[in-house]
């Protein structure tokens, strides 16, 4: 029996209990639980050696597991089988200021990174809301709020160790910054979501701290009026860090669920980072651009707290609207269209929700063309459930036929499985179940998730 191979060969490592098991049988979406069989606690890349090759041989599922924060049911074991703890191994093991790079185990997360970080004057700029582990955010290439600025960790992660489905172990590159050297494995396993091996290091790049922060925020009456406005922010290439949209529904929710009295208007929220000269540069070209597009009610600062006061409206806006639906559960959206299109995509989308009844305030990173509707459902209530699936369905064809994505940063996990054909073709996807089949041929790693299975075999 495979939880008694793994005991024999990690101890006290492996635990069936069922607290623990019900533990990692969901993250933070609706979808629904499934218990693994055992958890095992990694505290090093030849736990995780040893584990994979017993699992292999038996042809056990095996699925990694970080924060439990993932928004697709990235890493639900729904085969059942291992669910691989690698929370432990949350070790930051080297930093150099000179060449603004790290080393960390796939454990750590996100701010205790940046508190490490700090003490050299550095940081990590992905911030995808939740303090997930880096690990996870590398699986399911995730990005946030400051991606306009500094790229998601498709552009920062630098190199792995990763170990295969059969336990043997890889390293996909070495620090230099750039590299002409065979296929870029790197970048293969990020956004992989654990199906093709488990990342135990990661080397990150890292970013001095500017000297200044700066925040802004602007009133708009309409959303199309605030994306042409921030359009031209980036087409003029003005450089900012952050640019944030909160619709009227959300701000409305947020008043509502933080005590605050924004303007019920559509809301973006800018941030600057630089020294003192270049940001009040940027942040008067911002502003003389989003004026022009109706923008209203222009307030500014650099004072830390009043910062995060500027900022409330888009950090509480997941809880504000979850509080609307009792015993809500975030249903994700997630879609990304060339900014270009970003208007016209939110319009449709608005007008869509209002057709449908659905309550759905958005947000989203309109920098960079993506955004989140956020929906909330009872995952008891299958007639709501089956209504989100409904437009969810609609929403993605929408944002593929305007050339966008399903996912712009949360992964496809099960919650998006059926749309990756649609979205690059089944020549392509065929090409992802080859390089799956040859790296996991007894198909252990995370199964059922990004691949459906009829593809794959």
């Amino acid at each position: 029996m495979v939880i008694d191979e793994l005991k024999a060969a990690l101890g006290q490592k492996v635990s069936v209990n069922d607290t623990i098991r019900e533990h990692h049988s969901k993250d933070e979406s609706f979808h629904t639980p499934t218990l693994p069989d055992a958890v095992v606690f990694a505290t090093c890349t030849q736990d995780v050696a040893t584990a994979l090759k017993i699992c292999n041989d038996n042809k056990t599922p095996v699925v990694a597991w970080g924060a439990g924060t993932s928004l697709e049911g990235n890493s639900t074991p729904i085969r059942g089988g291992v669910s691989l703890d690698l929370s432990q191994m949350d070790k930051i093991l080297r930093v150099s200021g000179e060449d603004l790079d790290c080393t960390i185990q796939p454990g750590v997360r996100r701010k205790q990174l940046n508190e490490y970080l700090s003490k050299h004057g550095l940081f990590f700029p992905v911030d995808p809301g939740a303090d997930a582990t880096l690990g996870g955010m590398a699986s399911t290439g995730a990005s946030g709020t400051t991606t306009v600025k500094y790229g998601a960790m498709k552009q920062l992660v630098m190199g792995m160790t990763v170990v295969t489905a059969n336990g043997e172990v890889i390293t996909t590159s070495r620090r230099a910054r750039k590299t002409s050297a065979g296929y870029d494995l790197t970048h293969l396993f990020v956004g992989s979501e654990g199906t093709l091996g488990v990342i135990t290091e990661l080397t990150l790049r890292v970013f001095g701290i500017p000297e200044v922060i700066a925040a802004a925020t602007m009133q708009f009456d309409s959303v199309r009026n605030a994306v042409d406005g921030v359009i031209e922010v980036i087409q003029l290439g003005i450089d900012v860090a952050r640019i944030e949209l909160v619709d009227r529904d959300a701000v409305v929710a947020v008043n509502r669920y933080s005590g605050t009295t924004l303007p019920n208007k559509d809301l973006l929220l800018l941030e600057f980072h630089g020294t003192n000269d270049s940001t009040k540069i940027d942040i008067a070209a911002a502003r003389e651009v989003l004026e022009r597009h109706g923008g209203q009610g222009f307030l500014q600062t650099t004072d830390e707290a009043e910062r995060r006061k500027l900022w409330q409206a888009r950090h509480d806006a997941g809880l504000a609207c979850r509080s609307h639906q009792p015993n809500g559960h975030i249903f994700a959206t997630d879609i990304c269209v060339p900014i270009s299109k970003l208007s016209e995509c939110i319009e449709q989308t608005q007008q869509d929700l209002a057709a449908s009844k659905i309550y759905g305030p958005i947000v989203g990173h309109v920098g960079d063309g993506n955004f989140h509707v956020l929906l909330t459902a009872d995952p008891n209530d299958h007639a709501a459930i089956e209504k989100l699936e409904d437009f969810h369905t609609r929403l993605v064809e929408r944002s593929l036929s305007l050339e966008g994505t399903c996912t712009g940063e949360h992964g496809i996990g099960v919650g998006k499985i059926g749309y990756l054909v649609s979205e690059l073709g089944r020549e392509a996807v065929d090409v992802m179940a080859t390089i799956k089949n040859a790296l996991d041929p007894n198909g252990i790693m995370n199964p059922g998730k990004i691949i459906a299975d009829r593809v794959l075999h």
